[in-house]
């Protein structure tokens, strides 16, 4: 199933979310920050008073914004300093990271899964912001988008393994056997859905931007997005294609034949050749060595 899914099949998938008792929700000041971010009348003081209703959040925004990942000279002590100095959308994404790391922290999850699978996360986040960044000249990229879209492109995966461990193990036995095949196609081998229609659902449940969601639903095919001019789903694609070129190809042999190919729109919108490719891998390794903070807090 790589095409748009059908309603018959998006009701069932829908059904089995909803028959999660425990699928975990967003914090509420999440929820709140949503709902105020894009008010261009939102200041510091506003976002910073709604922080201080979840201590546990804010203390995890402190840390990031003082971790190496941002090189801020001096400390920051507070959510309102810390939004005057890195930006509100900056943020969000670190609240946004903080709510997810949490909302799975509780659940007993597979350690080599748990490191496997927010190592990737996180590289495809850091790997969409940078795209954004070196490609705004040529595409009009939204970096902390990117971040967000690239953190949540395979949250269904962990959905899969903390929900449906049965199955979890059944794909798991499936892509041992075929390595060479996406993983999204063991899974409809399994459950006659994949990973990331079920990200897509629960970011609806979230109450995430409608673009985010479509990046999470369309990132292994970006052209089949709704919104032609949702530029998001092409970026995610690309951080995934990126972060994997960069940390799951053996460096001594080279070989990246188990990696799926970048898709021809997203070479054709981003205009990136394999130059490019090389320079934004080194650069890639560079940021992500910056990100030790956001790994302990999503492995509790």
């Amino acid at each position: 199933m790589t095409t748009k899914t059908t309603s018959a099949v998006e009701e069932h998938i829908s059904q089995v979310i909803g028959g999660i008792n425990n699928l975990p929700t967003p914090p509420l000041v999440f929820t709140q920050i949503q709902k105020v971010v894009n008010n261009p009348n939102t200041s510091a003081y506003d976002i910073a008073s709604i922080l201080q209703e979840d201590p546990a959040i804010s203390a995890k925004v402190l840390k990031l914004t003082n971790s190496v990942f941002y090189g801020i000279p001096r400390a920051v002590e507070s959510v309102k300093q810390a939004v005057v100095i890195i930006g509100l959308e900056s943020v969000k994404n670190l609240v946004l990271s903080a709510s997810v790391f949490d909302a799975f922290s509780k659940e007993q999850i597979n350690a080599e899964f748990q490191e496997s699978f927010w190592r990737h996360s996180l590289a495809t986040a850091f790997a969409a912001r940078l795209l954004a960044h070196r490609l705004h000249a040529k595409q009009s990229f939204d970096s902390e988008r990117g971040f967000s879209a690239g953190l949540l492109h395979d949250i269904g995966k962990m959905v899969i393994s903390v929900y449906m461990p049965s199955e979890s193990r059944e794909i798991l036995k499936l892509k041992k056997a075929d390595p060479r095949k996406p993983d999204f196609m063991h899974e409809e081998m399994v459950l006659g859905y994949n990973h990331t229609q079920i990200g897509a659902l629960l970011g609806e449940k979230w109450a995430l931007p409608e673009a985010l969601v479509e990046a999470v639903k369309f990132h292994h095919f970006p052209e089949l997005s709704d919104n032609p001019q949702n530029s998001l789903p092409h970026l995610t694609h690309f951080g995934n294609y990126l972060a994997k070129i960069t940390f799951d190809v053996d460096p001594e042999s080279g070989d990246e034949s188990h990696i799926p190919p970048i898709n021809d729109p997203v070479t054709r919108l981003t205009g990136v050749t394999g130059t490019d490719l090389h320079k934004f891998s080194t650069v890639l390794r560079e940021e992500f060595f910056k990100s030790e903070t956001f790994l302990e807090l999503a492995k509790g």
